[in-house]
């Protein structure tokens, strides 16, 4: 029959656990027994030359040995058997030196030569061995049996014998105690893999292997497909996991997943959000000029899953409605403004005042050409000169004054005009909302660009000053297409960016100067490019 594994990862785990257990407590097994039969063998070898000694030590055997003839009920008997009852020994041999037998324990082989060689033990030398006998297999030991005269001369050789089957059945003794150990060790292991399996099965949830692997096959592919940045944290605020899209979003690489947030991020608000440090859903966050909604879900190990997403299109498209509503609500004022003077000229042609009529329509007309022109001549950029026309119209809609300082001088080689627009379009509308006066200055310091917007409003408090550069922070109500609170926020991100900054001081009089300083926004442009853009 074809073995089948089990499906579920806990019971698989179990089943390997078990085995390993099992395999580990058999080899235990085997390895302290292979020593112990060694050591037993040994122990037995020793007691047999422990009592060989003892033997010859005998007084008066050697003695008896060299007087006496071999004999059943001879004194040589009598001591051995003596010495062999005493000790439990299987033989206690007595011979000569030519190896002639004066005690045996089967007393019809005394008087024969032994079945073994004696020449080692004869010759001075103590032997111990595991041999086979006339009584069968022995753990044996000989030691030479010396004259108790002076010379210590060698009379013979005494060979004890102890029954092997004696030390096979102490091994076999410990064999019980030895397995009685190795079934607790082994149920003890196989409880643990137990308790193992069932922890492991609360963690997996019970799933197959081949579920866990479809399961992170479908993961890696939603979390690299969506449009939206996924972000995984542990407890301690390391990235365990980040898609394409977050990778994108925050600017990171894929080296940044074990990492703390600290470490790849810099400080502000959008490692505040990302770290939990900020309340809330839905929260707004800019990061490298990107507008940013997140939202962080607590996991059960204590980390959290954050999901980011790109709310800039949006954004910029809030903005141009605004924009669009503001140029809407400038050309209905207009309407009026055209109307009134239209009634006007009417009202001169039919009193026939055609000279007046005349002078009224080249003072209108020369009022706008000059105001434009003024503007063109100080801002050369085509964009950053559009933008301030458009906003004098709507300014003026508001009732308001909008004027480009006479300090201004922008020549039209800026690196990108949209970092620019985006600047002073965020100031401007700002100012517009609490001032009625409103004036701009756009200057050029080498290649780097200044500006700088002031207006007579209520002005920013000094323990504010920092505070309305944060994500978020804003007084007024939020439109119900975007958020408020990013003007400002960008357009530090950007200052930022060029290695520039974002201030803001009191004006004279009342009011308050926003200044932001672009380093390096001031460059070079082929002449075909100036040409394009004009």
């Amino acid at each position: 029959m074809r073995f089948h594994w089990p499906r579920r990862v806990s019971a698989r785990v179990l089943l390997i656990q078990v085995v390993l257990t099992t395999g580990v407590i058999m080899l235990v097994t085997g390895l302290f027994l292979a020593p112990l039969g060694r050591q037993l063998d040994d122990q037995a070898m020793r007691q047999a030359l422990s009592i060989a000694q003892t033997a010859a030590a005998e007084p008066g055997l050697a003695r008896d040995l060299t007087t006496t003839a071999p004999d059943p009920a001879g004194p040589v008997q009598t001591r051995a058997e003596h010495i062999r009852r005493a000790t439990k020994a299987l033989y206690v041999v007595v011979m000569d030196t030519r190896g002639v037998r004066w005690s045996h324990t089967d007393v019809s082989r005394i008087g024969r030569h032994v079945s073994t060689d004696p020449k080692t033990a004869l010759s001075g030398r103590e032997i111990m061995q595991i041999d086979d006998g006339t009584l069968g297999r022995s753990a044996r030991a000989k030691v030479p049996l010396r004259d108790g005269g002076g010379d210590g001369r060698i009379v013979g050789a005494v060979s004890v014998g102890i029954a092997y089957d004696g030390v096979h059945d102490r091994l076999l003794a410990a064999i019980p105690s030895l397995l009685l150990h190795s079934g607790a060790a082994l149920a003890a292991g196989v409880l643990a893999a137990w308790a193992v399996s069932r922890r492991l099965r609360r963690s997996t949830h019970g799933l197959a292997f081949a579920d866990i692997s479809a399961l992170l096959d479908e993961r890696e592919a939603m979390l690299h497909s969506i449009r939206e940045a996924v972000l995984a944290l542990d407890a301690g605020g390391r990235i365990r996991l980040l898609n394409d899209e977050a990778q994108r979003l925050l600017e990171l690489g894929q080296d940044a997943v074990g990492r703390t947030l600290g470490d790849v991020l810099p400080p502000g608000r959008t490692a505040e959000v990302l770290a939990g440090r900020v309340d809330g859903a839905d929260l707004i966050t800019v990061c490298g000029g990107r507008v940013l909604i997140a939202n962080r879900m607590p996991t059960g190990d204590g980390g959290a899953v954050v999901t980011l997403r790109d709310r800039t299109e949006l954004e910029l498209l809030g903005r141009e409605l605004d924009a669009t509503h503001g140029l809407l609500d400038a050309l209905r004022a207009q309407d009026h403004e055209h109307a009134n003077r239209l009634h006007t000229l009417l009202g001169l042609l039919e009193l026939g005042r055609h000279d007046a009529a005349r002078e009224f329509v080249a003072e209108v007309s020369d009022g706008h050409r000059a105001s434009a022109e003024q503007v063109a001549e100080r801002v050369n950029d085509p964009l950053l000169s559009a933008l301030l026309v458009g906003k004098s119209a709507i300014a003026a809609e508001r009732g308001a004054s909008l004027r480009v300082s006479p300090n201004s001088g922008l020549p039209d080689a800026v690196v990108d005009p949209r970092d620019l627009v985006t600047v002073l379009g965020n100031l401007i509308d700002n100012a517009l909302d609490v001032a009625t006066l409103v004036e701009v200055e756009v200057r050029a310091e080498g290649p780097t660009a200044v500006l700088r917007v002031s207006d007579n409003g209520p002005g920013v408090p000094p323990g504010m000053r920092e505070r309305i550069f944060t994500e978020g922070w804003s007084t007024k109500e939020s439109p119900a297409h975007r958020g408020r609170g990013l003007g400002l926020a960008l357009v530090r991100r950007l200052a930022e960016r060029y290695g520039g900054a974002a201030r803001v001081t009191a004006r004279a009089g009342g009011g308050a100067v926003f200044t932001v300083v672009l380093p390096e926004a001031l460059g070079v442009r082929p002449p075909t490019e100036v040409g394009e853009l004009r």
